[in-house]
């Protein structure tokens, strides 16, 4: 276990002390390799900054002491520099509730008698607590704004490598937020160049699952603060939508926006004829985050335009004598996706259908009915 110990902490003594007593005084070696761990995340605190660390203590529910410099930080309760280390992103929230319970042992251990000695669950439980959440560890580095900027600006394809990620992933709430809103608000701006916008938001997309729900309200916030009673455009919620932000935004402008896309779909319309069109009206509904996105007052009106699209009319006669039914090509592989991907959320909505008028007249015919029973396939597995 003492192998997956980072080299650098590897080399030092107190680690060789550590082995050299656990097998006689295993009480001590729980007791310095905690000291170990404690130590190496005030460094790492160190490492990231004063400037986050101190904004971290200040967000901190309750607050945590403040952090204006070095010596702060060094004069922590180890209680509150586990707490700070987990507000920075150092540790998970599992591991702050795990080196919690492991300073609690050691806080036993310190006061050890003849009633409490480390018991073999002790040493297993801080041994790899310590080694896995923290020793084992390199210091985070701390992603800055400006390379995230660097990237965006490039004139070529870009892409996002791991470290950056886990970079990202690790970074505290308030560096998430500052390059969350840099983002936003580059793939939003009129006075940007085209390429460095459509980077922003596929970075956005690249950083949407890594981005901490608190970071998004706090974006969502800012967004509808710019927003005010301005009605979404398109843009806004396909932005929204890659960073995470789309179902904090207010429910009435999300309902009046949809309402405006099932308004355009009505003046396309379902028939097959309008096929140009349907495509691209379609493949917006997945940048807008698929059917799921959709409020619910809107959504069942949305779910069946797409079924009487998908479903068609009977055919067999004309240029098209040899197919059964007549459907929009574009629609269909759309359609498909859409409703496979929000299949949990709007299947009561697609089998509710089946006693609606304007479907089953169109599944009197036993091969447009084969289509919406295949609609039915997709939704139900």
């Amino acid at each position: 276990m003492m192998q997956r110990i980072r080299p650098d902490w590897q080399a030092k003594n107190l680690i060789e002390r550590v082995r050299r007593i656990l097998p006689v005084d295993p009480s001590s070696a729980c007791q310095r390799l905690f000291n170990a761990a404690v130590r190496d995340l005030k460094d790492k605190i160190l490492i990231v900054g004063i400037g986050i660390a101190g904004e971290a203590a200040k967000a901190a529910n309750p607050k945590l002491p403040p952090i204006q410099n070095a010596e702060d930080v060094e004069h922590y309760t180890t209680s509150n520099l586990i707490k700070l280390a987990y507000r920075i992103g150092l540790l998970s929230r599992a591991e702050w509730r795990k080196m919690t319970r492991v300073y609690d042992i050691r806080k036993d251990l310190e006061h050890e008698d003849s009633e409490y000695e480390a018991a073999f669950e002790d040493v297993v439980y801080t041994f790899a607590t310590c080694i896995d959440a923290v020793l084992s560890k390199d210091p985070i580095t701390l992603i800055e704004v400006r390379e995230v900027k660097q990237i965006i600006e490039a004139s070529g394809p870009i892409t996002l490598d791991t470290r950056l990620l886990a970079d990202f992933e690790h970074a505290p709430d308030q560096r998430q937020q500052e390059i969350v809103q840099v983002l936003v608000s580059t793939a939003l701006s009129n006075s940007e160049a085209d390429v460095v916008r459509e980077n922003a938001y596929l970075v956005l997309q690249e950083l949407r699952e890594l981005t901490r729900n608190g970071v998004r309200l706090a974006v969502a916030k800012v967004l509808l603060d710019r927003l005010g009673r301005t009605a979404l455009d398109e843009l806004t919620v396909r932005v929204a939508h890659a960073a995470g932000l789309l179902p904090y935004l207010h429910k009435g402008q999300r309902k009046d926006f949809f309402s405006k896309q099932l308004d355009k779909l009505n003046d396309i319309g379902h028939h097959w004829k309008q096929h140009e069109a349907h495509g691209p009206a379609l493949r917006l509904f997945e940048e807008f985050g698929g059917l799921t996105e959709i409020p619910n007052e809107v959504k069942p009106g949305i779910i069946k335009w797409m079924v009487r699209c998908y479903i068609g009319e009977p055919g067999g006669y004309g240029a098209g004598i040899n197919r059964k039914v007549f459907f929009s090509n574009r629609a269909a592989p759309v359609i498909e996706e859409l409703f496979l991907n929000s299949r949990s959320d709007i299947h009561k909505i697609v089998e509710s259908l089946q006693s609606d008028r304007d479907v089953q007249r169109s599944c009197g015919n036993e091969h447009v009915n084969r289509r919406f029973q295949e609609l039915l396939d997709i939704v139900s597995s």
